[in-house]
């Protein structure tokens, strides 16, 4: 029944696509509604909820005292999960993490770790001993589509927001705060969907099911491309992505106007 009902809905899109035209009447490149409630879990380091349409994502900011990489003794780590929580979608499954929640937690990772969003160096507490571990942890509340975009904006406005505790006589002290968390960059992340000839950003539920190909581009606030990733199996020409990193470049600047503080 669900291949049935997939097929009948890729073809309505396809329908619609040819017309240049979206299932909610938005324009190509047009994002839905955002709303960003930022610092809404008193508990911890740093919180962000995100609304991106119906589609709605926490994010939740921990620290703690540990051990540093290996390769990288004098700086503190990160490390992002993400949490499909069966109750935001009939599709998502109780259990471990599955492909989808891996890369949602990757991709998100990857443009904030790659635009040297944090100055780990300002985490180490004695190098090669001990450092800051800033964990990320996503959770998606509501599934209707484009969980990148909303799961990136969440987790940079909950980083803004994130205060260090204190840590004293080996013993880190969560009640009590020691400055906010050294954030030096606001990466964006901008998805765009290719359905039949036509490019969307922020693609519904509707419109993932019905995709040829995804592209979510990190854009730094110089304008430069931090990382990339590519989802589903259909082609895009060179022509396509620089059509589709212009674009990237030219939404990011709306998007960051949304950052609480910014």
């Amino acid at each position: 029944m669900f291949d049935i009902i997939s097929k009948l809905n890729r073809s309505y899109m396809l329908s619609l696509a040819s017309e240049n035209r979206r299932v909610d009447g938005r324009s190509w490149n047009e994002y839905r509604k955002i709303l960003i409630d930022a610092g809404c879990i008193k508990k911890a380091e740093g919180s962000a909820r995100v609304m991106l349409g119906n589609t709605q994502v926490l994010v939740g900011i921990k620290m703690d005292v540990g051990e540093p990489y290996p390769d990288s003794p004098d700086m503190g780590v990160i490390t992002t999960s993400a949490e499909l929580v069966p109750l935001a979608s009939p599709t998502f499954e109780p259990g471990p993490p599955d492909e989808n929640s891996i890369e949602l937690a990757r991709v998100v990772d990857r443009g904030i770790r790659e635009s040297e969003a944090i100055d780990l160096e300002a985490l180490c507490i004695e190098e090669g001993e001990k450092v800051w571990i800033v964990f990320i942890d996503i959770h998606v509340l509501d599934m209707y589509g484009n969980l990148i975009d909303a799961s990136s904006l969440a987790a940079i406005s909950a980083l803004l927001n994130t205060e260090i505790p204190k840590y004293e006589d080996g013993k880190v002290i969560h009640e009590e705060k020691d400055g906010k968390l050294p954030v030096r960059e606001k990466p964006i992340t901008i998805t765009t969907a290719k359905i039949g000839d036509m490019f969307v950003v922020d693609p519904t539920y509707e419109e993932e099911l019905a995709m040829d190909a995804r592209l979510s581009v990190a854009v730094k606030e110089d304008e430069t491309i931090c990382a990339m990733q590519k989802g589903e199996s259909g082609f895009m020409s060179e022509e396509d992505i620089m059509r589709i990193i212009d674009l990237s470049i030219e939404k990011s600047k709306e998007l960051r106007r949304y950052i609480p503080g910014d």
